[in-house]
C-alpha cells in the first residue's frame, strides 16, 4: 500500500548521495587541501606538538560546490582515518546554528557513548573530546555558521583531521587557512551543463555553452538548474536561456537569477508546494509532511516531489523511506518567495495542518504498540489507511528514521508560540510513542529536550498543572543521572505548581520525590518529614496502595539513619497496608526489608523467622528472584547463627533460583534512591495535556 505511513519502496538514494564519480573540477583545490593535511603547522614549527586536530577550512557561497568538495576531499582521504568519518551539520536550513550541547550529543551517539540527559554543553563536548582523545577519526563540520562551533569540537589529538565548510573565515580558530571557492574553471562547467542538460545540445552549439556558463559565473548549483531546465525544454537552444538571464539585468546572484527563472516555469500547484516545504521543520520532509502543508493526498504530493526532485530544485535522501530536502542554498531564496507570495494565513494555517498530522501519526505509531485492547483496535480502523503502519516495527522504523523531523517540529512548533495547543499535543503524543518504542532509559535525551519544552509553554501560558508535570519530569531525569541537587530544585519548584494548580496527584508525588531526593543525599530526617508529608496527603484521600509503599519508605530513612525501633514500627505499618490492599509482592518485600532490619538491630533469631514468611510470600508472589535473595540472607544469618548446614542448603536453592544471576545478599534491598518501593516515575508519568489532547 503505497499511501502507508511507512512505505519501504519509496525513494533510497539521492543523486549526491550516489555522485562519487561524478565530481568535476577543482583539481587545484583538492591538492592545496591535501598538502594542507600534511603542511607544518605553527606549533610543529615551534618545536612544540600540536596540541589539537588540524583544521581545514573550505569557505564560499551556498550553491559554490563547497559541500561537494568536501565530500570529494574526504573520499579521497578516508582510508587514513581508522576510525571512520563523522559527519554533522552546524546550521539549520535557515542558517540558523545548531546548539554545540546538541551537535556533541550527536556525535556522540554515533560514537555509541550517549550521553547523559541533560548534560550540559562543556560535559558533551569534554567527553566528546576524550572520546577522540584515543582514535583517528575526519570529522566533517558542515555548513558552519560561526568559529565557537567548530571551535568546542575539537579534538584534543593530532590524529584527528577536521573540515569544515563554511560561508567566509573562521577567525578565532589559530593555523587554519580557508579554500575559497570560487566558480568551476569554464571546460568543468560545461562539462556539469552536458551532464544535465544533454551532451547534444552543448556539443552543438559549444560558444552558447560557454556564454551560459559565464552567465553563472560557474556556479555549480546554478548551472545545476539551468541544465535541468533546458532538459525539461527539449526544443529550447542553449543561447535562448542565457539571454533571458541577460536581459534579468544583474540584481541578485547568477543561482537566484536561475531560480526565479526555474520556479515561475513551475505549474502553480507544483510551485506552492515548493514554497511551503521551507516551513518543514529540519529541513527534510516526507509525502506526509508534504501533503499536509499543501492539503492534497499522499500520494499527489510524493508524485509532484519525485517531478522538483527531477526539477534540481529537490534533493531525494538516502534513506530507507521516501524523504526529501531543499538544497540549503535554495532555502533563503524559497522563503523569501514564500514571505511575497503566500498570505500569513494561509502560512499559519499550512503549520497546523502539518502539526495536526504529526500528531495523528504519533497516535497510530503508538496505538500499533497497544493492539491488544479491543478500544486501541476500534481507534486504529477508524483510521484512514494512509495513516496506519502494517506493524509495531515498521512503527519503530519510521519513528526512527524521522526522529531528528520530530523533534525540530516540537522545538519550531513552541517557538512559533501561536500554536501552543497543537504543540502541547505534539509533545505528548511524541513523549508516548517514544517511550512505548525505546523505553524511558534509551530516550531519555530526547525526552528531557521535549520536557523542556513543555515547561517553557506551561510557563508563557501560566498552566500550572502543566507545569508541574514537566518540572516532575525533568527532575526523574536529573534524579536517573546523578544529578540529584539539580533534582531537588525541580520537585520542589514542582510542589510549588501543584499546590498553585491545586493538583493532589502532582502535590503528592513531589513531596515524596522531594523525601527521596534528600535521602539520596543523605539528609534522611529530612527524607522521613517529606515522606511522612506524603503520607499524610495519601491517607486523607484514601489512597492504601501509595501509603502502604509510603510506610516502606519512611522505614527506608529510619533504616539509613540507625533508628530501628522507628523503622520496624514502619516496615510492619507497610506490611499490614499491602496484606490489606491483597499486594502479596509488595507484601514479600515488605518482610524482606524488615527482616534486614531485624538482622541490623541485633534480633538474629526474629530475623530468621521474618525472612521465612518473605519466602513464602515471594513464592506466593511467583517472584522468582526475591527468593533467591531471601535464601542468600537466610543462608547468611544460619551462618551467624552457628547453623552451617542449613546455611548451606539455603545457598544451593539461591543458585537454582538466581542461576546466572549475580548472587549477593543485599539483592532484595536496594542502595539509597533506587527503593523497590519507589514508584516508577517514568518519562510520562505526569502526563501532558491540553483540554483538546487525545488518548
Amino acid at each position: 500500500m503505497t499511501d502507508q505511513a511507512v512505505d519501504t519502496g519509496g525513494v533510497r538514494v539521492s543523486a549526491r548521495a550516489s555522485g562519487a564519480n561524478q565530481f568535476l573540477g577543482r583539481t587545484r583545490e583538492l591538492k592545496e587541501l591535501r598538502a594542507d593535511i600534511e603542511r607544518a603547522g605553527l606549533d610543529t614549527l615551534s618545536g612544540r606538538k600540536a596540541p589539537r586536530a588540524r583544521v581545514l577550512l573550505i569557505a564560499g557561497r551556498p550553491g559554490s560546490g563547497r559541500t561537494a568538495l568536501a565530500e570529494e576531499l574526504v573520499r579521497q582521504v578516508a582510508d587514513r582515518y581508522a576510525d571512520g568519518v563523522l559527519r554533522v551539520r552546524l546550521s539549520e536550513p535557515d542558517g540558523t546554528p545548531v546548539p554545540v550541547e546538541r551537535t556533541a550529543r550527536e556525535l556522540l551517539t554515533a560514537l555509541d557513548r550517549p550521553a547523559p540527559a541533560g548534560a550540559a554543553e562543556d560535559d558533551l563536548t569534554a567527553e566528546l573530546r576524550g572520546t577522540l582523545a584515543d582514535r583517528r577519526v575526519l570529522l566533517l563540520l558542515d555548513d558552519a555558521a560561526e568559529s565557537e562551533q567548530v571551535d568546542a569540537l575539537l579534538p584534543d589529538t593530532p590524529e584527528c583531521l577536521v573540515l569544515a565548510v563554511s560561508h567566509g573565515p573562521l577567525t578565532g580558530i589559530s593555523d587554519v587557512r580557508p579554500c575559497t571557492l570560487g566558480g568551476l574553471d569554464t571546460k568543468s562547467a560545461v562539462e556539469l551543463l552536458s551532464r544535465h542538460a544533454g551532451s547534444v545540445r552543448i556539443t552543438v552549439d559549444p560558444r552558447a555553452a560557454e556564454g551560459l556558463v559565464e552567465v553563472c559565473q560557474g556556479q555549480p548549483a546554478a548551472l545545476t538548474l539551468a541544465g535541468r531546465w533546458l532538459a525539461a525544454r527539449p526544443k529550447v537552444a542553449v543561447s535562448d536561456l542565457a539571454k533571458q538571464l541577460r536581459a534579468e539585468g544583474e540584481e541578485g546572484t547568477p543561482l537566484s537569477r536561475v531560480f526565479r527563472l526555474v520556479h515561475g516555469a513551475l505549474p502553480v500547484p507544483a510551485a506552492r508546494i515548493l514554497r511551503l516545504l521551507t516551513l518543514a521543520p529540519g529541513g527534510v520532509v516526507d509525502p506526509h509532511t508534504a501533503s499536509a502543508l499543501a492539503g492534497c493526498s499522499v500520494d499527489g504530493a510524493r508524485t509532484t516531489l519525485d517531478d522538483i526532485v527531477a526539477l534540481g530544485l529537490l534533493h531525494a535522501v538516502d534513506s530507507p523511506l521516501p524523504q526529501y530536502e531543499v538544497p540549503a542554498c535554495l532555502h533563503p531564496l524559497l522563503k523569501a518567495l514564500t514571505e511575497t507570495l503566500d498570505r500569513p494565513a494561509e502560512l499559519q494555517l499550512a503549520r497546523a495542518r502539518m502539526l495536526e498530522r504529526t500528531v495523528r501519526l504519533l497516535q497510530s505509531c503508538r496505538a500499533i504498540t497497544e493492539t491488544d485492547s479491543p478500544e486501541t483496535r476500534q481507534k486504529l480502523l477508524g483510521m484512514p489507511q494512509a495513516l496506519r503502519f502494517p506493524n509495531p516495527r515498521a512503527a519503530a522504523e519510521w519513528l526512527g528514521i524521522r526522529r531528528p523531523a520530530l523533534l525540530a517540529s516540537a522545538r519550531a512548533a513552541v517557538a512559533d508560540g501561536e500554536l501552543d495547543t497543537l504543540a502541547r499535543r505534539l509533545m505528548s503524543q511524541l513523549v508516548r510513542a517514544m517511550v512505548a518504542h525505546f523505553g524511558t532509559q534509551e530516550a531519555a535525551a530526547d525526552l528531557y529536550g521535549i520536557h523542556s519544552l513543555v515547561l517553557d509553554v506551561a510557563e508563557r501560558r501560566k498552566l500550572p498543572r502543566e507545569k508541574a508535570a514537566a518540572l516532575l519530569n525533568l527532575g526523574d531525569l536529573d534524579a536517573r543521572t546523578g544529578r540529584t541537587r539539580e533534582a531537588l530544585v525541580r520537585y520542589r519548584a514542582a510542589l510549588d505548581a501543584g499546590w498553585e494548580a491545586n493538583d493532589p496527584y502532582a502535590t503528592g508525588r513531589a513531596m515524596e520525590s522531594v523525601g527521596g531526593a534528600h535521602l539520596e543525599l543523605g539528609d534522611y530526617d529530612r527524607a522521613a518529614d517529606w515522606f511522612g508529608r506524603a503520607l499524610a496527603q495519601r491517607l486523607a484521600r484514601g489512597e492504601r496502595a501509595d501509603a502502604a509503599r509510603l510506610y516502606g519508605r519512611i522505614g527506608e530513612a529510619h533504616t539509613y539513619a540507625g533508628r530501628y525501633g522507628d523503622a520496624l514500627r514502619n516496615w510492619r505499618a507497610a506490611i499490614a497496608g499491602h496484606r490489606k490492599n491483597g499486594d502479596v509482592a509488595g507484601q514479600a518485600r515488605a518482610l524482606s526489608e524488615l527482616a534486614r532490619v531485624q538482622e541490623y538491630a541485633g534480633r538474629p533469631e526474629e530475623s530468621l523467622r521474618t525472612c521465612q514468611e518473605a519466602v513464602e510470600w515471594a513464592r506466593r508472589a511467583e517472584d522468582v528472584r526475591l527468593q533467591g535473595a531471601l535464601h542468600l540472607r537466610l543462608a547468611d544469618t544460619l551462618d551467624h547463627l552457628g547453623d552451617s548446614s542449613a546455611a548451606q542448603l539455603h545457598r544451593g536453592a539461591a543458585e537454582r533460583m538466581l542461576g546466572e544471576e549475580p548472587r549477593e545478599s543485599d539483592a532484595a534491598v536496594p542502595e539509597p534512591g533506587q527503593d523497590a518501593f519507589e514508584p516508577e516515575h517514568d518519562a510520562n508519568a505526569c502526563e501532558i495535556r491540553s483540554t483538546s489532547a487525545e488518548d
